[in-house]
């Protein structure tokens, strides 16, 4: 399928989605929210990791206001449930994982859409804000559940609260981001995490994933059963006996992702 709003790519068992309205700092637009549900569910099911950035000098800038016509007028209820939510859940429940590959400002929606993904990685310029106080509104998009997860109670808050610029290198320090990485090395630098995990044991992968989130909710012994089911799983596979055999006989393993 052709996307207007998005530039879709796929090599090497990765998938690649640039939001591609950088004209508005890639704000998401009812079209944008549309293609980027598709893509990720259709994408998903081809590769062995996927990755999530912008064109031009934004990641994501968060809700377009001038889409629709009237700001106050949205049905911001529907909208969320009926558009953010199968978007965010799209990412949250891909069969792979998911990185966003940060290269620029973070706004809003657009903060949250990033730290929705498995492991994300920003460039040293690129920033995150909880900017939709400054309108009014309140953080959504996930943000509210993302984000006391990764960087706890206080700062969750007073990031929420002042709506201040938080930079990629202290997003990492926090926790709430995987990396911040120099610009001129940023590419290169998803590009190999990507690579990286494109060619690793995509089963297991997706057994942490499940594993991760259900810890956040289970109680020890529910979690313990849930490890064991999921280990024994993983340990049906190919990639478990090739890399046993690679152990054993000391060389990388050469994982198929099955």
């Amino acid at each position: 399928m052709e996307y207007d709003t998005l530039r879709v790519s796929s090599e090497d068992g990765i998938g690649v989605i640039v939001l591609n309205r950088p004209e508005v700092m890639n704000a998401l637009n009812k079209q944008m929210r549309a293609e980027l549900t598709h893509a990720l569910k259709t994408l998903g099911m081809s590769v062995r990791v996927l990755v999530l950035t912008g064109a031009g000098r934004a990641f994501c800038s968060g809700q377009d206001l001038g889409d629709g016509g009237n700001a106050a007028q949205i049905d911001l209820e529907r909208t969320l449930r009926e558009e953010y939510e199968p978007m965010l859940r799209a990412i949250y429940d891909a069969p792979v994982p998911v990185i966003a590959a940060v290269n620029g400002s973070a706004a809003g929606a657009g903060a949250n859409l990033a730290l929705a993904a498995d492991v994300v990685i920003a460039a040293q310029s690129a920033s995150f804000i909880q900017a939709l106080t400054r309108i009014g509104l309140m953080p959504d998009t996930g943000g509210t559940y993302f984000l006391p997860r990764q960087i706890g109670f206080a700062r969750t808050m007073g990031s929420m609260l002042f709506a201040e610029r938080i930079d990629a290198q202290q997003a990492a320090d926090w926790g709430m981001i995987w990396e911040a990485v120099a610009d001129e090395a940023f590419e290169a630098a998803w590009r190999a995490r990507a690579a990286s995990l494109a060619k690793g044991p995509t089963i297991a992968y997706r057994n942490i994933r499940k594993a991760v989130r259900k810890s956040l909710s289970n109680t020890l012994d529910a979690q313990l059963a849930l490890e064991a089911q999921l280990q024994a799983e993983a340990g049906k596979t190919r990639d478990f006996q090739e890399g046993v055999l690679a152990f054993l006989e000391k060389r990388p393993a050469s994982f198929e992702g099955r």
